[in-house]
């Protein structure tokens, strides 16, 4: 069973159990398309249900057999967005996790969860799949949430196997992603020059994973639970991009605008020009702290039990993001 299965890693990873073979129940919430990356729709059996309920709002009676019919729930529901209240992380990635942790138990479900890897808050250098997680320091209500809901899978009497994507962007070869949301938006406003000044730390870099690598580890963990259970996994590229490279290759396509990068003490939102001040506050700023930091996340235990590993991430793949970008009409072309 997949939870969050109408999303972009839920979907695509849906679709990729079913091709291995598997019988996958897709539980979806108010969109009722299960959809792998390429927009194909997945031939998985869909059902409705909120994780933010008890029970996923269902009765005794539905609960039960669900339940009794899965050996494992993949748990990838949550909301992703920066700009929530607490309440919102609360209920959803906190409250949701319990949620589907009691499902999981009704009936002695493994339990695999998909988390993030920068629950490591805002830190830099190593970051250790094996490393407790901090107490406090994290950058917004979304990776607070997401440690508090890890806190719970650990607590739980539960099989479980924690794997912590980075920032999720477009498949390898293409960079196709079939929807734009969370980093997209903020790539936008910078490479349409709409927001030309970003804080960003010199050394700071981005940890971007291609989509295919994220869904592959996710589905190879999942048939691996034997020796998975107990564990956390970074599914991330390993191979920081510093953060001038990156904005210098949206700079590379000559129509688009490459930011000028500010020491963040030397930053002032208010100095702005109006409309780029409040789309700096509105949805770019939302993602500063990302220019800010310098994680090496390590994913020594994630290879040693798939025997995957993230391709070459670099400016190359950089390009072809944006040329995906271009070629669907997200980003405009020359």
């Amino acid at each position: 069973m997949v939870t969050g299965a109408a999303g972009l890693v839920g979907g695509e990873v849906c679709a990729r159990l079913v091709k291995a073979g598997h019988r996958v129940t897709a539980l979806v919430h108010r969109n009722p398309d299960v959809l792998a990356n390429d927009g194909r729709l997945v031939p998985a059996k869909a059902l409705q249900g909120d994780v933010s309920k008890p029970q996923f709002g269902w009765d005794n009676e539905l609960a039960g057999r669900v339940a009794e019919a899965h050996d494992l729930l993949i748990h990838c529901a949550a909301t992703v967005r920066f700009d929530l209240d607490e309440a919102d992380y609360q209920l959803v990635n906190v409250e949701g996790t319990s949620n589907a942790l009691a499902l999981a138990e009704a009936d002695g479900m493994d339990f695999l969860h998909v988390s993030t890897a920068y629950v490591c808050g805002q830190r830099d250098g190593a970051i250790r799949e094996d490393e407790p997680l901090p107490d406090s320091g994290f950058a917004n209500g979304y990776e607070a949430s997401k440690a508090a809901g890890e806190r719970k899978v650990r607590a739980s009497g539960l099989r479980w196997a924690v794997a912590r994507p980075s920032i999720v962007v477009g498949e390898y070869a293409t960079g196709a992603i079939r929807q734009f949301d969370t980093t997209y938006a903020a790539f936008k406003l910078i490479a349409e020059g709409r927001v030309r000044h970003m804080p960003a730390r010199a050394g700071a870099t981005l940890d971007f994973v291609p989509i295919d690598h994220v869904a592959a580890g996710i589905v190879a963990l999942a048939e691996r639970m034997d020796t998975a259970a107990g564990g956390t996994f970074h599914l991330v590229s390993g191979q920081p991009l510093p953060v001038e490279h990156f904005t210098g290759a949206i700079g590379e396509f000559p129509h688009f605008h490459e930011p000028q990068l500010v020491q963040p003490e030397d930053f002032d939102p208010a100095t702005l020009p109006a409309l780029e001040r409040r789309l700096f506050n509105r949805i770019a700023g939302l993602y500063a702290s990302y220019f800010q930091r310098d994680p090496h996340f390590d994913d020594s235990a994630f290879r040693e039990v798939t025997g995957l590993a993230c391709p070459d991430t670099g400016e190359a793949y950089i390009r072809r993001l944006i040329e995906h970008c271009i070629a669907v009409g997200f980003l405009p072309a020359a």
